[in-house]
């Protein structure tokens, strides 16, 4: 984690503070469900709670543990024992260190999943609000980086709506999967913990009940939960990538908001550069980097291994910070956002109305001209078109193949702007409802 692209609330679900006190509340839950069995004594589980609700865990001090007993779950006990005197002794019943490891990172990403969803959350809102105040906008729409056909930019910036809503919907899946516990004990079989204690923690904790958990909690659960992170950050690496083609000095349909006092370049006082999309598109790949060792590590062996741990102790904390973050920042730049209708209206007209050639091709083909010899003429006026030997409209006009398949007047009805506009209401209404 690099403080320059976190964000507190982020960040304070992967502190050593926070762990601790989820590994309390796991353990004091347990000892709640194992006192109601008749295992230890009520009075001892209301001893755990008593000393351990409102105590601060000395992170030093388990640390200091750890360092002698070289296991982590072992010194946070040690610790708590310290804290809540001869009572400790029932803590911890049965149970073995992943019941408390899984359990605990199950209960961080599931809450880092809630940021992330009202992360998109506020990404949709700011992205609508743009894309009705450009719903009618026409601009240039195109394929391999070449000007195509007309379109909006409101539809360009609906195309992304849609793609964060689908994005939301895979948090939420992913949120849902991880949600699960285990307290089953050593190799998963409850030999030494009854199965209720499990139910009880997973209701107090907000968490299902893991159905086999072998002693770890499967990691086909958190391959699926990083994977959705993965591509919730190539979704916003696409807006990111788009915003700044749309900034490049021969395009300049669209820029980052520039503030006063900001500086471009150290060299050359003239730049203004997309530097927030290009961060956001730097971002999305770390976040995607932990997607392959997540996948890797669904494969352990037999009940279990910690070839995980050490992963999970990265990929936790960075990736769902990182893509916090980015979501953030996109959100930021998509409101501030500076829109040049002009420039598109210049861009679209800069091809001296080659965007209209597939409505010539079809008007042509309707006229009974084959369709191989309707490409063949409107694609000879275009190339003319393209190397500046004259705007389309006139080129076609001029043709007698074309002359003879269609009129003036025809030919001038395949050149309106607002025959491509006309499904505009159509697209919003499926993308953002009536």
């Amino acid at each position: 984690m690099i403080p320059r692209y976190a964000r507190p609330a982020m960040v304070s679900i992967w502190s050593p503070e926070t762990k601790f006190r989820i590994w309390f509340e796991i353990e004091a839950h347990a000892t709640d469900a194992l006192a109601e069995l008749g295992v230890v004594p009520k009075e001892a589980a209301a001893k755990v709670w008593e000393k351990g609700r409102d105590a601060k865990f000395d992170v030093a001090r388990i640390d200091e543990i750890e360092r002698e007993v070289k296991h982590d779950v072992i010194a946070f006990l040690t610790h708590l024992s310290e804290i809540v005197g001869p009572e400790a002794r029932f803590v911890h019943q049965g149970m073995t260190s992943s019941d408390v490891l899984d359990t605990c990172l199950n209960v961080q990403l599931m809450r880092a999943a809630d940021i992330l969803i009202a992360d998109v959350d506020a990404l949709l809102a700011a992205i609508r609000k743009r894309a009705f105040e450009y719903k009618m906008t026409p601009t240039i729409g195109r394929s391999h980086g070449i000007h195509a056909e007309p379109t909006t930019f409101g539809i360009k910036l609906a195309t992304y709506y849609a793609e964060f809503t689908r994005a939301r919907a895979r948090l939420v899946t992913a949120r849902a999967e991880i949600a699960t516990c285990a307290i089953s004990g050593a190799v998963g079989t409850f030999a030494n913990i009854d199965p209720r204690v499990e139910e009880h923690v997973a209701k107090a904790m907000g968490l299902t009940v893991e159905p086999v958990s072998t002693q770890v909690i499967p990691r086909d659960r958190h391959a699926a939960f990083f994977a959705a992170l993965g591509v919730v950050a190539s979704s916003l690496e696409r807006l990111a990538v788009e915003i700044r083609h749309l900034q490049r000095t021969e395009v300049l349909e669209a820029e980052e908001y520039f503030s006063p006092g900001q500086k471009g370049s150290s060299a050359m006082p003239h730049k203004r550069n997309p530097v927030l999309t290009e961060n956001v598109t730097g971002l999305a790949r770390m976040v995607r980097s932990a997607v392959i060792p997540a996948l890797e590590n669904v494969a352990l062996w037999h009940e279990r291994d910690i070839s995980h741990s050490s992963v999970e102790r990265y990929i936790g904390p960075d990736a769902t910070i990182t893509l916090d973050f980015a979501l953030g920042r996109m959100t930021q730049v998509v409101e501030k956002l500076v829109v040049y209708p002009e420039r598109m209206q210049k861009n679209l007209d800069a091809t001296h109305g080659l965007v209209h050639s597939q409505r010539v091709l079809l008007a042509l083909t309707q006229a009974g001209v084959s369709r191989e010899d309707s490409y063949r003429l409107v694609q000879r006026n275009a190339m003319r078109a393209w190397n500046g030997e004259g705007n389309l409209l006139d080129l076609l006009k001029a043709d007698p193949d074309v002359s003879k398949a269609l009129s003036n007047d025809k030919l001038e009805a395949m050149f309106d702007l607002g025959y491509h506009l006309k499904a505009v209401d159509t697209i919003f209404s499926r993308v953002f409802g009536k």
